[in-house]
């Protein structure tokens, strides 16, 4: 009984290692030209999310936290996705 079950967890304990392997392989490298947001500050002021192609040009309102309208548009794009 003791071998089906090591058999078991060592079969359960390779799914989740490939799971963990796909979902490693899916990320990007953290390089120069990778990054979710430009924020530009001189010589306008705007902020865009690269992913969902967002603008805000309430530059102050963002870096102090405020960041509803990217988290709105990232779900919105990602709810677009999967219908």
């Amino acid at each position: 009984m003791s071998m089906l079950r090591s058999k078991l967890y060592e079969f359960e304990m390779e799914k989740k290692r490939a799971a963990t392997k796909k979902i490693e392989d899916s990320k990007l490298d953290i390089e120069f030209g990778s990054q979710i947001r430009s924020y530009v500050l001189q010589p306008y002021r705007m902020i865009k999310d690269h992913r969902t192609k967002t603008e805000v040009g309430d530059v102050d309102r963002v870096l102090d936290g405020d960041l509803q309208p990217f988290i709105r548009a990232y779900l919105l794009a990602r709810r677009g996705e999967k219908q």
